[in-house]
């Protein structure tokens, strides 16, 4: 799990700082290149999506909106750079998926986060518990194993049955 990072830099970081963003980096580059070992299939992937949240963070740190969700939102930019570099190492980019992708990057981030929103919601409190530990929480199945009391299939089976609710609900 990533540290807590100092909400001066941070503030600093967020108001444009150059000195700040990059202490804040220099920081974060340990968890981010951790993180990305941990979820990207391939070691030269693993360095890319290190490389491009550095990019992102730099970029973006400025739009951070709570201070105290900075790791959350770090491990976030890192976990959907490893997918989007293993969709592109092995071709598996569906037709379905890609239009979902286009429709949500598209979207105002105000009616992005309402859709989110109102899909989580729509969850049953089962599904909605685990998506947020693995997503937001950022434990590992094992973790949310233990934390809920269940074993590793039953987590992953809810997981898979959670993300597939939520595809549905936001293709409509």
């Amino acid at each position: 799990m990533a540290r807590a990072y100092d909400l001066g830099l941070l503030e600093a970081a967020r108001g444009g700082d150059p000195v700040a963003i990059e202490s804040l980096l220099a920081q974060a580059q340990p968890d981010i290149r951790s993180y990305a070992r941990m979820k990207c299939r391939a070691t030269a992937d693993a360095e890319d999506a290190v490389q491009e949240t550095l990019v992102r963070v730099y970029r973006k740190v400025d739009s951070l909106r709570m201070l105290d969700s900075f790791s959350g939102w770090l491990m976030a930019i890192v976990r959907r750079e490893c997918l989007r570099l293993a969709r592109l190492a092995f071709g598996r980019v569906s037709l379905e998926n890609a239009a979902l992708e286009n429709r949500l990057a598209w979207l105002p981030m105000d009616e992005l986060r309402r859709d989110l929103s109102q899909c989580m919601q729509s969850l049953p409190e089962s599904y909605r518990e685990i998506v947020l530990l693995r997503d937001i929480e950022v434990l590992t199945i094992d973790g949310i194993a233990e934390r809920l009391s269940l074993t590793r299939e039953a987590v992953k089976a809810r997981l898979h049955r959670a993300r597939k609710l939520m595809r549905e609900y936001l293709k409509s």
